[in-house]
């Protein structure tokens, strides 16, 4: 009797385990399906967009999902540079993870006291908003590295970050660049100067914190180090 409940029992975690592992296979195969999808067409919706309207519902709040795709053709250069520069220094000549932001984020992290900084690339930022809740876990490191490299090795630069412009949070209930210029500044990304993409790019770690149009001492300061930096980045290789 105890024997056939012991067989039962290991009958039960072998399906068990077939069954994860099939579930893991479906997923992994339907995530690299919409990887080869949005290569070409714009995302319509992500998970953040989603997670936010639940939220605001449950505050009682109007339901706000302000986002228009815009080619990155006819972004401003200057947003795209002051968006690296604040967000990814080395996003053009990485492959999708910076080694040397890493390892200074370690040894910042090690250092009593110190907070651990992030260390995400664009590329890695692309694959969360992408496929994720902006709910922090350990868990989808793993799924988030296979997503990157799967994005570096299929898309170009250029579809990484017109995707990431596109699709980021960049306000409540604002996404994208196009809604955001039409926001904070009245007028299309297109048009936006140096000043505006730099003041746009420095919300970005907490844009529903602050806001472009109005910046506190901090957001100021930080827009114009971005303006002072913009030029290091160079010629974006899409425009050569």
């Amino acid at each position: 009797m105890v024997k056939k409940s012991g067989n039962r029992i290991k009958n039960l975690l072998s399906k068990l385990w077939h069954f994860c592992v099939m579930l893991f296979v479906l997923g992994f195969q339907l995530t690299f399906l919409f990887i080869i999808f949005y290569r070409v067409i714009p995302v319509p919706i992500t998970p953040l967009h989603i997670v936010r309207l639940i939220e605001q519902s449950i505050d009682g709040k109007p339901l706000k999902l302000h986002k228009s795709w815009k080619s990155i053709d006819y972004v401003s250069d200057k947003f795209c540079l002051a968006v690296i520069t604040s967000e990814d220094a080395h996003f053009i000549q990485h492959y999708g993870f910076d080694f040397e932001q890493i390892k200074n984020s370690l040894e910042r992290g090690l250092k009593r006291g110190k907070k651990l900084r992030g260390a995400s690339t664009i590329s890695q930022q692309t694959a969360k908003n992408l496929f994720f809740t902006p709910k922090r876990s350990w868990i989808r490191k793993a799924p988030e590295v296979c997503i990157t490299l799967c994005m570096e090795l299929l898309w170009t630069k250029k579809r990484i970050l017109e995707v990431y412009i596109n699709i980021i949070e960049m306000g409540d209930g604002i996404y994208g660049i196009e809604a955001a210029s039409q926001e904070y500044f009245n007028k299309s990304s297109t048009n936006l100067t140096s000043r505006e993409s730099a003041l746009i790019a420095a919300c970005l770690p907490n844009p529903r914190k602050w806001q472009a149009n109005k910046p506190s001492k901090y957001i100021d300061r930080k827009a114009r180090g971005i303006q002072r930096f913009m030029h290091y980045i160079g010629e974006l290789p899409w425009r050569e």
